[in-house]
């Protein structure tokens, strides 16, 4: 027996037991038991559930600064207004969160500027607080990583990290032109993940042009097969989502579309068509 209070005793069994929400809420919810009649059962009941609530918070907390998703890009901050009435309805599918269950991919195509990351970026934070693990990333750097956990013979170590993830986001996965040891380490972490765990890919290259990116007709062929098997395909169309917010705040009229430079575009086309749909 220990010479402590009861009240001691059991902030240290708490502690022990971790549960910080109990040891921080148990006299407060003891002393409004007393005042309004609860039984202990009742009590003990209302502790655990915010126990659990707590708990669920801290995890999320957790999970969202593991995903390194932009904190900006949410759902809250998105003009859902500027997307097409398909993409808005597989928007509402894909923050549901089914398509992890299922392994599937999300393939996000469109001219730069259209608003790819922002779509995924809010998907993820949508799965984050649906509790899933989640990996925000732009794809040169995952290449890197890879290289090096690669040339330090810790690449089957990195893939079972990444693999920890339900969902990672490649985003921009166009702009990456690889040697045969990026393009090869790429094409690993895809096949590793084929069928078991999704991945959210955004584009600005057709498929067809996905050779820029994989170096050889098979490698991109047994890529785009994979990625597509089990997909949903998200097509982005419409003006610059940048080019409207810079027009916007240089206070140019509607209508007047803003010139760009600097930037590669696959067409210069509106009604962005990714070949080879599924």
């Amino acid at each position: 027996m220990t010479n402590d209070s009861p009240e001691r005793a059991l902030g240290m069994l708490l502690r022990k037991l971790k549960l910080p929400t109990f040891q921080a809420q148990h006299a407060e919810i003891s002393s409004r038991a007393e005042r309004e009649g609860w039984s202990f059962g009742q009590a003990l009941l209302h502790l655990c559930e915010m126990e659990i609530e707590e708990r669920g918070q801290r995890r999320i907390a957790r999970l969202l600064k593991a995903s390194e998703l932009p904190a900006e890009k949410t759902i809250a901050t998105l003009d859902r207004r500027k997307l097409s009435p398909k993409v808005r309805s597989q928007l509402a599918s894909l923050c549901e969160g089914g398509f992890l269950n299922r392994a599937e991919n999300v393939l996000v195509f469109g001219l730069p500027g259209r608003g790819k990351t922002h779509l995924c970026a809010a998907v993820g934070h949508e799965l984050v607080r649906r509790g899933h693990a989640v990996l925000f990333i732009p794809t040169y750097q995952l290449v890197q990583q890879l290289l090096r956990a690669k040339r330090d013979l810790v690449l089957e170590r990195e893939l079972a990290r990444l693999d920890g993830f339900d969902a990672v986001i490649l985003d921009d996965i166009g702009y990456v032109q690889q040697d045969r040891d990026e393009m090869e380490v790429l094409f690993t972490f895809l096949a590793e993940r084929y069928e078991r765990r999704s991945v959210l890919i955004t584009s600005n290259l057709v498929f067809s042009q996905w050779d820029r990116i994989f170096k050889d007709p098979m490698t991109t062929a047994a890529a785009v097969d994979r990625l597509v098997h089990h997909a949903v395909i998200v097509e982005m169309t419409g003006p610059s989502v940048r080019g409207q917010e810079a027009q916007e705040r240089n206070g140019v009229r509607d209508g007047i579309t803003a010139p760009t430079s600097g930037t590669t575009t696959t067409t210069t086309n509106d009604n962005y068509q990714p070949d080879g749909e599924m």
